[in-house]
């Protein structure tokens, strides 16, 4: 899979396993990828794993949520970050 390494600056990029680190991965393309990371992730797990991983994924941000909840045709309610209040406040309201 062809996906930015700078996205995955904390971990092993080399040592990530496609199938086991599925949801990490699509986690961090979701919040930090770009467009050609997203189409990566679709080609290799398919829209209905990653709809099943977002839609219980602890936290997206206010976009991303909202950006998901069109693409998807979900409610946001239906989302689990909608429904986890974030024990710290957000520094700027933007």
């Amino acid at each position: 899979m062809n996906l930015s390494r700078n996205i995955f600056w904390d971990v092993d990029f080399n040592a990530l396993d496609f199938d086991q680190n599925s949801s990490f991965i699509i986690n961090r393309v979701v919040s930090r990828g770009n467009l050609d990371d997203w189409f990566s992730i679709k080609e290799y797990y398919g829209l209905p794993n990653i709809k099943e991983i977002i839609i219980n994924t602890r936290y997206l941000d206010k976009i991303s949520l909202s950006f998901f909840s069109l693409y998807f045709d979900i409610p946001k309610e239906n989302f689990r970050c909608y429904n986890i209040q974030q024990s710290t406040q957000e520094l700027w309201n933007y």
